[in-house]
């Protein structure tokens, strides 16, 4: 089983966008039985951006349920990948984690400015096809 972490910051934004896509594809792609994902933040927020759930809404996905948490050691110490997004790995991963982390530079888009929401969401909704598409050919073929 492959695990993946989309972490950033308050985990109320990007990482939410990430995994919502993420666990898109994994269904998409039938990948349930071979890939994980988890997400959190270093401070994460009370609630998800208001904003963000429309934009990813708008796509068909629905997050009205989630919550922002705190990315633990645990979570990320059996990870074979992290995905940060505005934090640093070294904030939270393990002393003698051995994984793969990618820093994608995403900037916080701020509050009601949908149409750039609505373009980091497309952005991270592309970022995440390419990422699957390289790890699923190197990590979860039968």
């Amino acid at each position: 089983m492959i695990k993946i972490a989309f972490v950033c910051v308050g985990n109320a934004g990007r990482s939410q966008m990430a995994t919502a896509f993420a666990e898109q594809l994994q269904s998409q792609r039938q990948l349930a039985d071979r890939v994980s994902i988890v997400t959190g933040g270093i401070d994460p927020h009370d609630h998800v951006h208001e904003d963000v759930i429309t934009v990813l809404d708008e796509v068909g996905i629905d997050i009205t349920d989630r919550k922002p948490r705190k990315i633990t050691e645990d979570d990320v110490a059996d990870a074979e990948y992290v995905v940060t997004m505005g934090c640093s790995i070294d904030e939270f991963a393990p002393d003698d984690w051995d994984g793969t982390t990618e820093t994608w530079e995403l900037d916080h888009p701020g509050s009601d400015n949908l149409d750039a929401i609505r373009s980091q969401r497309d952005e991270i909704q592309q970022r995440v096809e390419d990422f699957f598409d390289r790890i699923e050919l190197s990590d979860t073929q039968p």
